[in-house]
């Protein structure tokens, strides 16, 4: 395989929401043109430890970023990293802890929220550090990275969704509406990333819960879902990915060699 990448990672999204509220996502698997699975998160079930795990493929237990307070690089290889080896071009839209772990930590706003650098593994990036930066902002910032570089991974991570579940709980209009207006905003998006050849894939790196936290066990704060579309994908409803087989699948759709666990069974 060799497709371009993008991967939206919708930050705080529980299952239980995104199955009614992701509307025009959910179209697209009505029409049968894409699928959605449902993931545990690792443990534990927080922010820093879950982008780890999603982009490197290892547990936060293992990788020893175990809470949001470990502000270093990552020890792990990320997606970013194969795909640069396999000379591939690499950008995100992301929180700007993504950067300290893939790039440079701790952050440094005047230096790093606006990269350009292709000795980086994130070789082209806009970092936010406020998380109640507007997702519509955040989404701008993708596409704008994607007109200009073209890169062939591109990773799009809001936070709004969130925000409004730590201001205002799992069981609220807020939380389940900032998810609504995700999905609005992705849907000025989609196809046109579909038909520029990208595969996407749409997750979350955990839940909420309705003491406005999260770093349980609770099926909210664990299960998250996963959205796939493009060609590339089986769409097969038998698959069962673990969100530590992101990133070898992800390097698989790249055609980046890679030493990471993947799950076959979702692409074609």
């Amino acid at each position: 395989m060799k497709h371009n990448v993008i991967l939206v990672v919708l930050d705080g999204l529980s299952y239980q929401v995104a199955q009614h509220a992701l509307g025009h996502l959910l179209a697209y698997c009505q029409a049968g043109r894409a699928a959605l699975y449902k993931l545990d998160c690792a443990l534990p079930a927080l922010s820093r430890p879950l982008y780890e795990c999603i982009l490197t493929g290892v547990a936060p237990i293992d990788s020893g970023i175990v809470n949001n307070d470990v502000v270093r690089l990552s020890h792990q290889r990320s997606v970013f990293h194969y795909a640069r080896d396999a000379g591939l071009t690499t950008a995100a839209a992301a929180y700007h802890w993504v950067s300290e772990l893939y790039n440079r930590a701790p952050f440094q706003a005047a230096r790093d929220r606006h990269t350009s650098d292709e000795s980086l593994p994130i070789q082209y990036g806009h970092f936010y550090y406020a998380d109640h930066y507007p997702d519509s902002h955040l989404f701008a910032d993708a596409d704008s990275l994607r007109q200009h570089h073209q890169p062939n991974l591109l990773l799009v991570h809001p936070m709004n969704i969130d925000d409004a579940g730590h201001k205002h709980g799992l069981d609220s209009s807020q939380y389940r509406n900032a998810a609504r207006m995700a999905d609005v905003l992705l849907a000025e998006y989609i196809q046109t990333w579909l038909d520029a050849g990208y595969q996407i894939l749409v997750t979350a790196d955990h839940g909420m819960n309705n003491d406005r936290s999260h770093n349980g066990v609770l099926p909210e704060e664990r299960e998250v879902p996963l959205i796939v579309l493009g060609s590339a994908f089986s769409l097969d409803p038998a698959a069962r990915p673990q969100q530590t087989e992101l990133c070898g699948t992800i390097c698989q759709l790249l055609g980046a060699a890679h030493d990471k666990a993947w799950c076959r069974e979702l692409l074609a």
